[in-house]
């Protein structure tokens, strides 16, 4: 079954409630009638502030309740806070708003993942031969450190068990092993020691068994989820696929946090919109 009709299969059989803070936008609007129309989710718009809103602010992130109240008459923060007080199952935004601003609100309202300190992105990559794959982070941090890659990682790991079945990590690099050095190196050898996860590995070795173990890695497991050092390397090489092998790039999505977050693109078309929504939840 291809991927996104295992996703639309999914969505259906989970009922997931998704809110819109965009919901008054007419892309937004169009696709959450098409998504509650064919039984995919239950799209909400924001209510009114509850007093179990302010008590995510207040309680899970330590602010007082006069400060929680003002963030919550903020769309982003508002929908963020129906997440983290269980009125809603994800979040669906990013029509009208910047990246940066969802994950503010998310970050601040519904917190990140356990074990998990930074958000990062990632993207579902399908190629023309049936392989699915999950690339990142291509869209969010431009520089990680040890410390953030392996967060991505590790965050990566779970969307790619969530969405694929299962997750074999690879963490890119020039480099295999030792045949390398340079500072960009030793933060994905770091990395990969602190998330637990192959690497440093180059790109050839991590999708080619009979070339790992030609490099010294002997029984691995081709990588269906790609960790690059940098947002130059992700980036650069998504779009690759996308040009050169005729894959489809799905996403970026968020990750990271506690519960589903979906960033939208703003040039994002109504089917985009689906898509996003369809797959934010089946993670949930």
């Amino acid at each position: 079954m291809a991927f996104m009709d295992r996703m639309y299969e999914r969505a259906r059989g989970r009922g997931a409630r998704l809110v819109f803070p965009e919901l008054d936008e007419p892309r937004v609007a169009e696709a959450a009638a098409r998504l509650r129309a064919e039984g995919l989710c239950e799209p909400l718009g924001l209510s009114e502030v509850s007093e179990a809103q302010v008590a995510a602010l207040v309680t899970a992130r330590g602010m007082k309740e006069a400060m929680a109240r003002r963030l919550l008459a903020r769309p982003l923060y508002r929908a963020a806070a129906m997440v983290a007080a269980g009125e809603a199952d994800g979040m669906v935004a990013g029509a009208d708003a910047p990246t940066r601003r969802v994950i503010e609100a998310a970050a601040m309202a519904i917190g990140p993942a356990e074990g998990i300190a930074l958000p990062s992105s990632f993207f579902v990559m399908l190629f023309p031969d049936g392989r699915e794959m999950v690339f990142a982070d291509c869209a969010v941090n431009v520089a990680p450190n040890a410390a953030q890659l392996a967060d991505i990682a590790l965050a990566s790991a779970r969307s790619g068990e969530a969405l694929l079945g299962e997750a074999h990590v690879a963490m890119l690099s020039f480099s295999t092993g030792t045949s390398g050095a340079g500072a960009s190196v030793e933060i994905v050898r770091a990395a990969a020691q602190r998330a637990g996860f192959p690497g440093p590995v180059q790109a050839d070795a991590a999708l080619n068994p009979l070339i790992a173990a030609k490099k010294g890695i002997d029984g691995a497991e081709p990588a269906n989820v790609l960790i690059f050092p940098n947002l130059d390397a992700g980036n650069i090489a998504y779009k690759l696929c996308q040009e050169l092998a005729g894959a489809q790039a799905l996403g970026p999505f968020l990750q990271g946090f506690r519960r589903p977050v979906c960033d939208l693109s703003r040039g994002a078309r109504v089917e985009d919109i689906l898509a996003s929504a369809v797959i934010t939840a089946a993670m949930g």
